[in-house]
């Protein structure tokens, strides 16, 4: 690495969502340089905090996934104290970002008109469940609704089941993930136009590009099913139960389907005509299902894992719990979970995003940020000195805080 810095240094993000898919966004954005200002209720904060159980000192670890690396600041934006200085804090912003259902923003006068008043270059995103136009606009929507209505749940789970949600919350990540390509894709027409940009996205809309697969079976006239862990055009490729556990093995074509073979001394598969080609595996999938079963129950995963990835290289997989797929060697080899030192909370558990650079950083360099942490130094950045911040306290713009923590 040469040292180019990080991509995003010198942009400013003001950050007034909650919860999930704002949160991810600006998380995304922060671990590539941005400076993320998070305005929050006074006393409150962000719901996200409070997300539990578990806690830790109060605290939600939850939320700590969501907010490395940035700025608190409280804010009462139904005072006028506290909408005057939202508005000198967007006066030096990049990117302004919103999840308000819609009409809410214009209601407390943070809507696209006022802040672009303020700083006329600003990346302004409004992020919803269902968008800003359409019947159902203004409709509550949260990741269990929109995985519902986003097909995901009609092909999540077993055949004989009922729909079952993804364990994530899904659709908030991939929202916040589609707001963060938005952001920086304004940004870089704004480089090359000199022009601010809006864009705003649906939760909703959002989902629907991920379906890929099962978009291709319905406009094949097809009506996609759940299926379990099999795979609807692949076979096998799933799930198998073993002595001690569970195995994922992905065979995608007939050479490998081949090997596998080898590797379970099973020739009577690699000679029966039901799993000849990858089609015809697909038509006899249960019947496959049952062979293959038989037989990885005689081992342990980690046995299976010596036999197919290690001696036959077969791609498979072992089905970690949370607290492996965290910690592993893998893991630790490549720096993905490190800790980051808070002087008042210790340690906080961190887990890197993927980008890997070759000529610039990225990366967490600060824990998040308890409430209301940076009020008066962000401030104070802007030009207000002492008496100035006294005053919009006074005026109840903090509400009962506002010192830094």
């Amino acid at each position: 690495m040469d040292g180019g810095g990080r991509i995003l240094d010198g942009v400013t993000v003001i950050d007034l969502s909650t919860f999930v898919t704002g949160g991810f966004c600006s998380l995304m954005l922060a671990n590539q340089g941005a400076e993320v200002i998070k305005v929050e209720r006074p006393g409150v904060g962000d719901d996200i905090r409070h997300s539990g159980p578990p806690f830790v000192d109060g605290e939600s670890p939850y939320y700590w996934t969501v907010n490395y690396g940035k700025k608190s600041v409280e804010l009462d934006l139904k005072t006028d104290a506290g909408l005057e200085a939202l508005y000198d804090l967007a006066g030096e912003a990049d990117v302004f970002l919103q999840n308000f259902r819609p009409g809410t923003a214009e209601r407390l006068g943070v809507d696209e008109e006022s802040i672009r008043s303020h700083t006329d270059d600003v990346i302004y995103c409004a992020i919803s469940a269902f968008g800003q136009t359409g019947p159902w606009r203004e409709r509550p929507g949260y990741d269990l609704l929109v995985q519902g209505m986003g097909g995901i749940m009609s092909v999540t789970g077993e055949p004989d089941g009922r729909p079952v949600k993804v364990g994530l919350p899904t659709t908030d990540l991939i929202t916040g993930m589609w707001a963060a390509f938005g952001v920086v894709t304004a940004l870089f027409r704004r480089e090359r136009t000199g022009e601010g940009e809006y864009l705003e996205l649906g939760m909703l809309d959002a989902v629907l590009p991920w379906l890929t697969k099962q978009a291709g079976k319905t406009f094949a006239g097809e009506s996609p099913t759940r299926m379990g862990t099999k795979d609807p055009v692949l076979a096998p490729y799933q799930t198998f139960e073993t002595a001690d556990g569970h195995l994922n093995v992905a065979c995608l074509n007939d050479r490998l389907w081949d090997r596998l073979c080898v590797a379970l001394d099973r020739d009577d598969l690699a000679t029966d005509d039901r799993f000849a080609t990858n089609a015809d595996r697909v038509e006899h999938m249960d019947a496959l299902e049952t062979e293959l079963e038989a037989t990885f129950r005689e081992r342990t995963t980690d046995e299976w894992m010596t036999v197919l990835v290690d001696e036959a290289g077969v791609p498979a997989g072992p089905v970690f719990e949370v607290e492996d797929a965290l910690a592993n060697e893998q893991t630790e080899a490549r720096g993905t979970v490190r800790t980051i030192d808070d002087p008042d909370r210790g340690e906080i558990p961190v887990i890197e995003h993927p980008i890997r650079y070759g000529r610039a950083e990225s990366g967490f360099e600060s824990p998040p940020p308890e409430l209301g942490e940076h009020t008066r130094s962000v401030f104070g950045s802007l030009g207000y000195d002492d008496r100035d911040l006294d005053e919009l306290a006074r005026r109840g713009a903090f509400g009962e805080r506002g010192d830094d923590a």
